[in-house]
């Protein structure tokens, strides 16, 4: 069942269009690295397929196993216009993901959303072992999984913020592997695009749940990476920062600690109970606080140092915060 799909005879590949991995094969040196300068846009499931060598059972959704791979890459760039999310079984290459790389060990997973960009290069004559799940946007639009999917912050998580899974964990994942390639080889009727889904939501639920167990082993890393928080809040503070930049932001902190934004903030509302945001939030309302009892400056001098653009959006969070406003905080104190 190929739904429509051609696949080009790498027999016949010319100087003008070269499938991105037959050419490996089949082109001259010169044609495979002009080729492999490019980004491989991938935005059907069945354009990664073909770069492995792999069978697309639907047009949707792939479950991958790549030591079934009748060809692979060496080196190659991919624009994700799909989701993906990759458990590897062996060490066989590294991962680029913007300026960081990743050392992609045994018993990890890496996932990937629409937009994002990596560069991946495989150790020469090394066949790669992994197994992985490619779907694209469209099988979830409309779907509680896609109005769920924003949820899964790990997607936007780097590359060095793998998820490392213990043995257990590992048969989990291939056993929600394992139901959503039965589904796919049970053929299309009217009930498969909700069970897939609900699969895939399975597995996602899955990695959130083992990202949490990780936050936890790695508590004490975690806590210095709260302290070193606590540090560049004060830091920013004494500083002309919040008059020069304004508000500091989540992202701002996060790349400070070199973790991405979605990952130090799910950090931190592991190990704090609040959110990055509300953290920040605590900061500036005892920074007021401080001033508003430390000295005679008004409210609009104060919310001004502190970073807000108008003093009434100082005097609507204190007063979310605290119950009062900071004229009331002053005189009552």
């Amino acid at each position: 069942m190929n739904y429509g799909y051609s696949y080009p005879n790498p027999r016949f590949c010319n100087k003008v269009v070269c499938n991105s991995i037959q050419m490996n094969y089949f082109c001259s040196k010169e044609i495979k690295e002009r080729v492999m300068e490019k980004v491989i846009k991938l935005d059907e499931v069945d354009k990664y397929n073909k770069l492995f060598g792999l069978e697309t059972r639907h047009p949707l959704v792939s479950v991958v196993d790549l030591s079934k791979a009748t060809h692979w890459p060496e080196h190659f760039k991919v624009n994700y216009g799909v989701y993906a999310l990759y458990l590897k079984d062996t060490y066989c290459g590294n991962i680029m993901y913007g300026r960081q790389s990743y050392d992609y060990q045994e018993g990890t997973i890496v996932s990937f959303a629409p937009g994002q960009v990596a560069e991946i290069e495989m150790q020469k004559n090394v066949r790669p072992k992994a197994h992985g799940i490619l779907f694209h946007p469209d099988l979830i639009r409309g779907t509680v999984l896609g109005g769920e999917i924003k949820n899964y912050s790990f997607f936007s998580y780097e590359i060095r913020e793998a998820l490392h899974l213990s043995e257990e964990e590992r048969s989990t994942v291939m056993d929600c592997f394992h139901k959503i390639e039965a589904e796919l080889k049970h053929g299309i009727d009217r009930h498969s695009r909700r069970l897939i889904c609900a699969n895939i939501g399975l597995l996602l639920d899955y990695c959130m749940r083992f990202y949490e167990r990780q936050f936890v082993t790695r508590e004490e890393v975690n806590k210095d990476v709260i302290v070193r928080f606590e540090r560049l809040l004060d830091e920013y503070f004494d500083s002309d920062a919040p008059l020069q930049e304004g508000l500091p932001t989540v992202k701002y902190f996060a790349d400070k600690v070199f973790l991405s934004a979605n990952y130090f903030g799910d950090m931190i509302k592991k190990q704090t109970g609040q959110t990055a945001s509300e953290y920040i939030q605590k900061k500036l309302i005892e920074r007021a606080k401080e001033t508003l009892l430390g000295t005679d400056k008004t409210t609009s001098e104060i919310a001004y140092e502190l970073g807000f653009q108008y003093p009434q959006h100082l005097s609507r969070m204190f007063k979310r915060m605290t119950g009062c406003t900071p004229n009331e905080f002053r005189s009552l104190n």
